[in-house]
């Protein structure tokens, strides 16, 4: 099938979390099944760094959005290691902000503009897609434009449209007076009506109108954002079309997170080996400053320190287990400054036990999923989780609370049948997170003996476990053969 497939992050050219991972890896398993999957994201100043070339495709194409006239030229190269095509749209105005994403008078204009762009460069270039693939709220209006201004094209006559929500809690919600900027003002009886007289337009939400079908990351999210816990305002749409609505759950780059081949981390290992990984614990603690104790536990984080991720279970419960315990800790990642202090303190309170970087570092973020013994994710909620599925691939089980994709990845470890890849708490509390911290640590024991042997078996099940885009990108597959004519 022809797919044409539009985020406002791709990696390696501009990411911000796991939207980006995806939007790379997926149209990279559909081409690898022979599709012709085309990616359109924005050129923001980031992408433009030295060593990457660029073709122009055209230039000057101009959209008049109400009053406002945008012009735009589209560039194209590669993503690496593939022949797929990503087009970037240059509009200077627009993307030439240090920020993917801003809170700037004009958000909702940069990614309306993104939109129309995609549908102008499948004309331009005579693709004709089967599916337009749109991600989040910042390609939620593809959908109603495709139904409504490039209805007259032919090109799209055969077109169907799949929206995938990738968090819910980012839903592109601006004031209903820039529906006129948006080139969608002839339309506006197919936006919300409610909405729009309380003077609302919520992007998100009008994908969700609009689409064929609608995915999201995981089964267990899936089944969440239909509630009114988790569903964020958007639950009773979501239930109304819960028939078209499928959670996949996200992969990983199997190629990439190889702890036998990463040119990222100092040692190597592998599930029958794993002699390399205590080397990487070795060189995690001379990296973080930390005395290397092979008794100890090295407790890894890498995450965005966000109210999302779950990070005030840890204020009340860290500090005491670090007293009680001989546990280190390792954290990578920036955010909201509350959390940040919370760390920066820990660091200095207990300073031969905890080192916290606030930066993100590549190389550093694979050392920890190598060099750590455990992994900590005590998300609120987490639609799909993607540090989870890298950990277990290194063979460092992940804690974890029972919510979204972190539940459909992770399964607690049961010694008496060897069974299980993981620790798993069911309630978002401290006392929850207290029990998860115990099981692992219980689990762990001396880390010699028998308690050894135990935790080799814990940790080769997380390895053993299927994590890559071959077994996810089939039910892809289905979704769009499930909508688009004749396919």
């Amino acid at each position: 099938m022809n797919v044409l497939f539009v985020a406002s992050e791709v990696a390696p050219f501009a990411k911000s979390g796991g939207l980006g991972d995806v939007s790379s890896a997926l149209p990279k398993a559909l081409a690898a099944r022979g599709h012709d999957v085309r990616i359109v994201m924005p050129m923001y100043a980031r992408v433009q760094v030295p060593g990457r070339n660029f073709e122009q495709v055209f230039r000057d194409a101009v959209l008049l959005l109400g009053g406002t006239r945008i012009v735009f030229s589209v560039f194209e190269a590669s993503l690496p290691g593939t022949t797929v095509p990503v087009y970037f749209v240059r509009c200077a105005d627009l993307y030439d902000r240090p920020s993917i994403y801003t809170n700037d008078h004009d958000e909702h204009l940069r990614f309306a503009v993104l939109s129309w762009a995609a549908l102008v460069i499948a004309q331009r270039t005579g693709f004709r897609p089967d599916i337009v693939h749109a991600n989040d709220w910042q390609t939620s209006l593809l959908p109603l434009l495709l139904r409504t201004m490039f209805a007259w094209d032919r090109l799209f006559a055969q077109t169907r449209s799949v929206l995938t929500i990738h968090n819910i809690g980012h839903q592109g919600a601006f004031d209903a007076r820039i529906l006129f900027e948006t080139g969608l003002s002839d339309a506006a009886h197919n936006f919300h009506q409610d909405q729009l007289r309380e003077g609302r337009i919520n992007y998100l939400l009008t994908g969700l109108l609009y689409s064929n079908a609608i995915t999201t990351v995981s089964p267990t999210y899936a089944r969440e954002i239909q509630t009114p816990e988790h569903g964020v305002g958007l639950d009773p749409f979501l239930r109304d079309r819960r028939d078209v609505l499928f959670g996949i759950l996200n992969g990983i780059d199997e190629a990439e997170w190889n702890p036998e081949t990463d040119t990222k981390i100092p040692h190597h290992f592998s599930i029958d080996d794993l002699e390399g990984k205590e080397r990487n614990k070795q060189a995690l603690c001379e990296t973080a400053g930390l005395p290397y104790v092979p008794k100890a536990p090295i407790i890894g984080v890498v995450s965005r320190l966000a109210w999302q991720k779950g990070f005030d279970l840890c204020f009340g419960v860290l500090p005491r287990l670090l007293q009680r315990n001989g546990v280190q800790l390792v954290v990578l990642g920036t955010g909201e400054p509350k959390y940040e202090t919370f760390f920066a303190a820990l660091a200095k309170q207990f300073p031969k036990q905890v080192r916290f970087s606030a930066n993100f570092s590549e190389p550093l973020a694979h050392l920890i999923e190598a060099g750590a013994d455990m992994f900590l994710m005590p998300s609120r909620y987490e639609p799909c989780g993607l540090n989870q599925m890298y950990s277990l691939r290194y063979g460092t089980p992940p804690i974890v609370h029972r919510t979204g994709g972190l539940a459909d990845t992770v399964t607690p470890f049961d010694p008496t049948r060897g069974s299980g890849n993981g620790f798993v708490f069911e309630h978002f509390d401290e006392r929850g997170l207290r029990f998860g911290l115990a099981h692992a640590l219980r689990t762990w024991g001396r880390g010699e003996g028998d308690d050894r042997e135990r935790w080799r078996t814990l940790q080769r099940n997380g390895m053993r476990t299927r994590l890559g885009w071959d077994e996810r990108v089939t039910a892809y597959e289905q979704v769009y053969r499930m909508v688009a004519p004749g396919r």
